[in-house]
């Protein structure tokens, strides 16, 4: 089983921005996670990270045959990206979507999720274990399928 879990616009810079929301843990401590949670679970994954949106689609695209699922945290394009939508619904692989903060519970324009509308399942607020939530769910969710 793999999986390819994409993150999105300026998750790379995870333990810099915004630590009050999202955190002290850095890129690599997330990447370490879903690497760590992915090995533990018996699944092969590969991690992506783009702050462009064409990029994003691209790699949804390229995972049709290679991937079993995925997960994706689109960040910002969460609100905006009807492309990354569409291309998740395109390639028709069971995703979950994972949001470190919990996105019902900020700016109004944050709590409308077009990527989550593709997803089987949402989780937000858990900071970066909502990543290995996301990872065991999906991982049960296909083995049940």
């Amino acid at each position: 089983m793999k999986f390819l879990i994409i993150n999105g616009p300026n998750l790379n810079l995870l333990g810099q921005r915004e630590t009050g929301i999202y955190g002290k843990e850095d890129y690599a401590d997330l990447v370490r996670l879903c690497e760590e949670s992915c090995a533990e679970a018996g699944i092969e994954c590969e991690v992506f990270q783009s702050n462009h949106e064409g990029a994003i689609v691209d790699r949804i695209q390229q995972a049709l045959g290679e991937a079993d699922g995925i997960l994706i945290n689109p960040a910002a394009y969460t609100h905006t990206s009807i492309a990354i939508l569409d291309a998740l619904r395109g390639v028709g692989i069971p995703a979950v979507e994972v949001h470190i903060s919990d996105i019902d519970k900020r700016e109004p324009f944050r709590r409308h999720s077009y990527a989550g509308m593709a997803c089987i399942k949402s989780f937000m607020g858990l900071g970066l274990q909502g990543y290995r939530q996301g990872i065991l769910f999906l991982k049960e969710y296909l083995d049940a399928h």
